[in-house]
This record gives structure tokens, sequence and C-alpha cells, in this order.
């Protein structure tokens, strides 16, 4: 089961929050700065800060291109749920085995997903997340995987790591870039009640050693819940071997996709507004502890919007971050109340530029933050090649990206971290390329735990 937001530096895995003023078939109140209200289901308002009319076509594929904005060509996230089976039980968590929420069991399709990943790369989509569910129980994961690895992209996997034993040599093997697992609670016994998954722990731990010998990072994911003690995870996540941490926040609506990380009813996850402004701050106090790869300025982005205030940043969902699902389906984000459209018809749908602010999904807010700096410089170029420097000063000068700027250079020691770490594991394949090796038949499925 993927947790509540973050998959892209993780999984990853989200929503809109315990506290977003929303109500099923009431209004919306969106934290942008503006005093606007607008029906559940419909697309966000749009806010002056972080708009862009500047806009282009873009022939370069040869066909019938959709209109493209300047900086199409940065680097682009997807997270795809590549099945909505899980073989966990976790309270917070709509994919949950014992919760009946995901209906008939759903697998994406390997051919299909193959057929999909150059609609993708034309999209500049660089980074990708495999999700579900559980993704370690879709037939073809090691596929999947090498898929993306082969198109040049970074291939991730966020999991409860119950078959990581079983699977980290052949995804290694085929290419996974970055690991991301789990982990609900710095106790590990209360960490396996909550998943379900009794002895879950050893089999874990079995997964980091696997992929520090292989040279893969391993990030841990973390929502943001009542069985969180900040103050201990530190301990645990360095006893296990994690290489950082990401939080996601908690969300207990159902979300407008076929995304299920939501956790209605759930009192894990049920958190006042003063709780989640005490768990922004523990999660700060924590970096001096432990390598978090939330952003001081993505954290404050959160805190704003918890409290109503006006927002910097607005989401690059649509845009520069991308939510497919196990229907080959393609979403704004997974919070978004209709598809963009299928995949396949990805050439011809328009990026999304209209602000939004409407929800704290971890993984969009972490990357917004990050991206929004080189957002604005490629939309200042395309003003300043078209004529209009007063346009080109504006994109510049917007508060939001100095704090994105900044974000960039005090995040850059975990890059770098990261990088050398990947860097290491594509010499030890390459090592390895001539070694005969036994790879794990793509038909067999994992069987379900206990």
């Amino acid at each position: 089961m993927t947790d509540q937001g973050c998959r892209a530096g993780a999984r990853c895995s989200s929503g809109l929050g315990a506290y977003s003023d929303r109500s099923r078939g009431g209004n919306t109140r969106t934290n942008t700065g503006a005093s606007t209200w607008h029906p559940v289901g419909l697309s966000c308002p749009v806010t002056q800060e972080g708009s862009s009319l500047l806009q282009r076509p873009d022939d370069s594929c040869g066909r019938n291109q959709s209109v493209r904005s300047p900086g199409s060509w940065l680097p682009a996230v997807c997270d795809a749920s590549v099945t909505n089976v899980c073989n966990a039980a976790c309270d917070f968590c709509g994919f949950a085995r014992d919760k009946g929420l995901a209906g008939p069991k759903r697998y994406m399709d390997a051919e299909d997903f193959a057929r999909a990943i150059p609609f993708l790369r034309r999209r500049h989509v660089r980074y990708m997340t495999l999700q579900g569910g559980e993704p370690l129980v879709h037939p073809g994961i090691v596929r999947l995987v090498a898929e993306v690895a082969g198109a040049g992209m970074q291939a991730a996997i966020i999991t409860n790591g119950w078959f990581l034993p079983r699977y980290i040599e052949p995804l290694a093997a085929a290419g996974l870039g970055r690991l991301v697992i789990s982990i609900d609670s710095a106790n590990l016994g209360t960490h396996e009640y909550n998943r379900g998954l009794d002895g879950l722990t050893s089999r874990i731990k079995q997964g980091i050693r696997g992929a520090q010998a292989r040279g893969i990072p391993v990030t841990a994911s973390v929502t943001v819940s009542r069985l969180v003690r900040y103050e201990d995870l530190a301990k645990t996540l360095w006893h296990l071997g994690f290489d950082g941490v990401e939080f996601s926040y908690p969300r207990q609506e159902a979300l407008g996709s076929t995304s299920l990380v939501y956790g209605e009813g759930s009192h894990l996850v049920d958190l006042t507004r003063d709780e989640l402004l005490e768990a922004l701050e523990a999660i700060r106090r924590l970096k001096k502890q432990f390598p978090v790869f939330n952003s001081m300025a993505s954290l404050a982005e959160v805190g704003r919007f918890v409290r109503g205030e006006p927002q910097h940043v607005p989401c690059v969902g649509g845009y520069k971050y991308f939510y497919l699902d196990w229907n080959l389906d393609i979403w704004r984000c997974e919070a978004w109340p209709e598809k963009l459209g299928s995949v396949f018809d990805l050439d011809n749908i328009s990026d999304q530029r209209d602000p939004c602010n409407a929800c704290m999904m971890g993984c969009y807010r972490n990357a917004s933050m990050l991206m929004h700096s080189g957002i604005s410089a490629t939309d200042a170029l395309a003003a300043v090649i078209g004529g209009d420097v007063t346009a080109a000063v504006a994109a510049l000068f917007r508060r939001g990206v100095a704090m994105s700027l900044w974000t960039l250079i005090r995040e850059a020691p975990h890059i770098r971290r990261l990088t050398a770490r990947r860097t290491k594991s594509r010499g030890l394949k390459a090592a390895a390329a001539d070694e005969p090796r036994a790879i794990m038949d793509e038909g067999q499925r994992p069987a379900e735990a206990d």
C-alpha cells in the first residue's frame, strides 16, 4: 500500500488534507489568497500569482501537438499506480485489503505501458514512481521497471516492503533507481500492527540491505498521523538504514481520481488544525537529526495552507507532474475530479498552467517548490524573446521564485548524495553485466500475505 502522498521525491505517497474546509456536496475554499469559493468538482480558481499566458505550439515530434508552455522542456514527474491490489491492511488507506473499496483486481497491462512510455517521454517525463496499491503484487513489475529505466527515466518504487526479499535483486538488475518504503511509526511493532503484516520489519531490513549492496538509495515515506512519535523517528530510521525520509500529509476524504490513498473514518489521520501545525514543527526539528526531504519552504507553504493564508508557489500538477492509473488514464493529479484523457492522447493535451493550491499533497508540494524557479526562468526567457520585458521581470520577481531558488541551494547536499549513490548503482550493474544472472519468471505473482 502506498502512503498518503509521497511518491516522487518519494509517493511519493497525499491529499486535500484533513484540514481543507471541504465537505462532500458543499463548497471548497481554496487557500490561494483569493476570497473565491467554488463548488466541489470544479477546477481551482485562477490567481495572478504564478499564472502564465506565455504559450507556444510545439511540433518537434512531427505530430499534432497541443499548446505547450515555454518551459515544456524541463523534466517532469509521473506517479503511476500499476495496480489497485494491496496485501496490507493500513487503517488510513482505501487500498487496504480489508476495506473492500478497490473493487475488482486491476493490473496495468505491461504491453500497453510499454507503448505509453514514448508519450510520457515526449512530455519530458524523466522521473517515474511505480506505486499501487502495492506495486510488488503486479505480476510484471520487473518488466515495468525495465521499461522505465530503458527509456532513460529514473525508475522508483514505493512499497510496504513485504515482497522485497523476493524482488530486490531482479528489480536492481532491471534498473531500479530509487526505493521508497512506507513507515508508519518509530515503534516497529506499531508499524506492523497498522499494516496488518506480522514479520514485516525483517523483510524491510532484508530489502534495504539488498538495495544498499546494489547502490540503490532508500527513502522512508511517512504519513503524518497519530502513530508518529517524531522525537523517536530518527533513531528508528538510522537503525533500519534509510538514506532519508519524506513526509506526506493526512487525508480523510475521497480523491477525485481512481487513487484510494485516503483514510475515511480513520482516527489516525483525523487531525485538528493545531495538531497539523504541531506536526509540521516537529518535522522541522527532525531535520536537525536526520535527512528530511520536505524542504523548509514547502513545510512553510503547507503551514500557510493549514492556517488559510495566501500561498506563494502554485502546484505543477498537469504541467510538470502527472498521475497515471492502471487504466492508462492520465490525470492532472490524484486529487483532481476528472482525468485529462488517455495517456495515448497526451500529445494533444495542453499544459495545465492555471494555478492551484487547493490541497496539501506532499509530493506535489515538494516538487512544486523545487521546480518553481526553473519554470519562472523559462517563462521570463520566453517573454524576453517575445519582446515583453515587463512580463519577464514579473515572472522572475515573484516572491515564490526566491523561495524556490533558496530551496534548491539548501537541498543540494541531499541531491548530490543520492546522485552519488545512483552513480555507484549504475557502476555495479555495469560490472555485473557479464555475469550470468537468474531473473525470476515475470509471470509468477507473489503469494498474498497471511
